[in-house]
């Protein structure tokens, strides 16, 4: 089988093209700025902005998976429309189509979020997100839209490396103690991901998030100790003090499709635990 992963230089594309390598799928992936390092897979130039390039791309690699693993944060052009010319050519070319969503579609309103509740962004990157599922929805019905919540893994990881530059002292900032996910390890996403993807005829909405609610104070907490860094250096606050726009708390509810999954979604208690 043939897996097209798009965005397969990020942090989270690189453990997909990854996972896809090593389970024996012939891998391309896409890059914005410079291709991956992973050498099994076949690397293209890309711009989701550009839909020509995109569907040339698509058009060439013939995959019967496509993972959108992209992050243009609030870059309207690339979050928003993007994965919907993406969904436009998978569904020309007959590829089955995962798209990676975001947490950041809710307003922390109701606190916990399963697969039937309605995006309501907050902020422009959440509307960006929200903006994308819809137009997934509405011409790729087939197409899988996978939500999912702070991902972590090693200081490739945006929220790792924030730790990190707090606990040395190179960052100002804190870490919220009432700023609620469920993060996952990038390692049971990816795996989550390939398997709606390549071992199911799953569609629609999904979450991929862990199975704890931590704050992101304690997530520093369990990182630090992980790292072996000193926990005591975590400056820690309260978001609801601060201007800062966004949810407080949002919490993925994952049951549903955890119950479709031979993956296990692990709880940041338990992998960090772990030294994952």
């Amino acid at each position: 089988m043939t897996v097209l992963i798009i965005g397969g230089s990020g942090f989270l594309g690189t453990e997909l093209v990854r996972q896809a390598t090593a389970a024996g799928y012939t891998t391309a992936a896409t890059f914005a700025t410079r291709p991956g390092t992973i050498p099994e897979a076949t690397w293209f130039a890309l711009d989701l902005r550009d839909a020509e390039r995109l569907e040339a791309v698509v058009a060439e690699v013939a995959p019967r998976l496509v993972v959108n693993a992209t992050s243009g944060k609030s870059n309207w052009a690339v979050t928003a429309e993007g994965p919907v010319r993406l969904a436009m050519a998978a569904a020309k070319y007959g590829c089955r189509l995962v798209h990676v969503s975001s947490d950041a579609v809710f307003s922390g309103a109701r606190v916990r979020y399963d697969e039937t509740c309605l995006p309501a962004p907050v902020t422009p990157y959440g509307a960006a997100k929200a903006a994308a599922e819809t137009g997934i929805r509405l011409l790729y019905p087939d197409a899988v839209i996978a939500r999912t919540s702070l991902i972590i893994g090693d200081r490739q990881s945006v929220h790792v490396r924030a730790v990190h530059d707090l606990a040395a002292g190179a960052r100002d900032g804190v870490l919220f103690t009432d700023d609620i996910r469920c993060p996952v390890h990038v390692a049971d996403l990816a795996a989550g991901l390939l398997e709606l993807g390549a071992a199911s005829e799953a569609h629609g909405v999904h979450h991929l998030a862990g199975a704890d609610a931590v704050s992101r104070n304690e997530l520093g907490v369990l990182i630090a100790q992980r790292d072996a860094l000193d926990a005591s250096r975590l400056p820690a606050g309260l978001r609801i003090d601060t201007a800062l726009p966004g949810a407080l708390d949002v919490r993925l509810d994952s049951r549903a499709t955890q119950r479709e999954l031979h993956t296990t979604l692990r709880g940041a208690r338990q992998f960090l635990a772990m030294g994952a």
